[in-house]
């Protein structure tokens, strides 16, 4: 039976629209698969009318409130149970669908997925993991926003559950564990990290030991544990830096004739690196230690991104992710 995959209709920048094509265009890649879009009714259909899509792969269930990007995570899902978010998730816990997509609000995304999914039995805290571009294979970075305050255990368990998630989606068995630091010395860093950097060094783990940030590039490390302050930092320094590379590129090969003509021959080339920079070629981040796949999509996706988040989904889902991380958590717990 192919997986039932709920999107949030309603969420991001560019909802509806974006969003239901993302949608359509994951039914060209994925067939047999089965999407259920939540949102205001007339408006998703709207969109796949426009479209031109008919057919039942998808199907729409209204949920008239929305939760906007700005809101109060917490209040939001206590005062919006009928928005699109809301809804979706506990649609999944319900056992109408088998994976949830947003990307709406990622705290009202966290704190509805505890409230209705809730963690993973032993599961101090779940985390947030984004694939990051680098060439192949790619970076795993977590935690990336979901706790900015993390006790040594929380980033000791952020690597195990980093372990599951890359090995299920990248094929590596044992994954290469690193812990972001300012330095390679086990004796660098606050005192979180350094007694995080102890349990990890006794644990069962491929940990390689710290990673610098001039380093996470330069695959010493498949994933790298970061408390979520820091790793939000890190995150959003890569997005802005790889914009600003990108733009740069565009201005100087395009600033007069005799600069268009020489990228002409470069331009296979340029569209390999800014391919390789886009973090919507990866979809979205799993959050990791919630009972079910969650799939946080970035606030400005496009379709491309909803349909790569739809395809990790599937993924997840197919390779038992969760169940995975439930067993290596039992682990934790005896």
């Amino acid at each position: 039976m192919a997986p039932r995959i709920i999107v949030d209709a309603m969420g991001g920048d560019y909802a509806p629209r974006e969003v239901v094509l993302g949608a359509i265009e994951a039914l060209k890649f994925l067939p047999g698969l089965q999407i259920i879009l939540v949102g205001r009714r007339e408006e998703v259909q709207k969109v796949l009318q426009s479209a031109g899509f008919a057919g039942d792969a998808i199907g729409v269930v209204d949920a008239p409130e929305v939760i906007g990007m700005e809101e109060h995570p917490v209040e939001a899902i206590r005062s919006k149970e009928d928005s699109s978010l809301v809804a979706g998730l506990k649609m999944v816990a319900e056992g109408e669908g088998d994976a949830f997509v947003s990307a709406g609000n990622t705290g009202a995304c966290l704190a509805a997925s505890l409230r209705y999914l809730q963690r993973i039995r032993g599961v101090l805290r779940p985390a947030i993991a984004v694939t990051i571009p680098r060439g192949s294979p790619p970076l795993v970075l977590l935690d990336a926003g979901a706790n900015a305050d993390c006790r040594p255990e929380f980033l000791t368990q952020f690597a195990i559950m980093g372990k599951v998630y890359y090995r299920s989606r990248f094929g590596v068995q044992e994954p290469k564990i690193g812990l972001i630091n300012i330095g390679e010395e086990e004796t660098k860093g606050s005192s979180l990290y350094i007694t995080a950097h102890g349990l990890l060094k006794e644990s069962d783990l491929n940990f390689v030991g710290n990673i610098e940030g001039r380093d996470l590039f330069g695959f010493k490390a498949d994933v790298v544990v970061a408390d979520g302050f820091t790793g939000n930092v890190i995150i959003k320094t890569i997005e802005g830096t790889a914009s600003m590379i990108l733009s740069q590129l565009k201005e100087k090969f395009t600033r007069d004739l005799r600069s268009k003509l020489g990228s002409l021959a470069l331009l296979p080339a340029l569209r390999e690196v800014k391919r390789s920079l886009d973090y919507e070629e990866y979809g979205g981040a799993l959050l990791l230690g919630v009972n079910g796949v969650v799939i946080v999509g970035h606030g400005s996706s496009r379709a491309k991104a909803i349909r790569n988040s739809i395809k990790v989904a599937v993924e997840m889902v197919q390779e038992k992710t969760v169940e995975k991380i439930a067993k290596e958590m039992e682990k934790e717990v005896r």
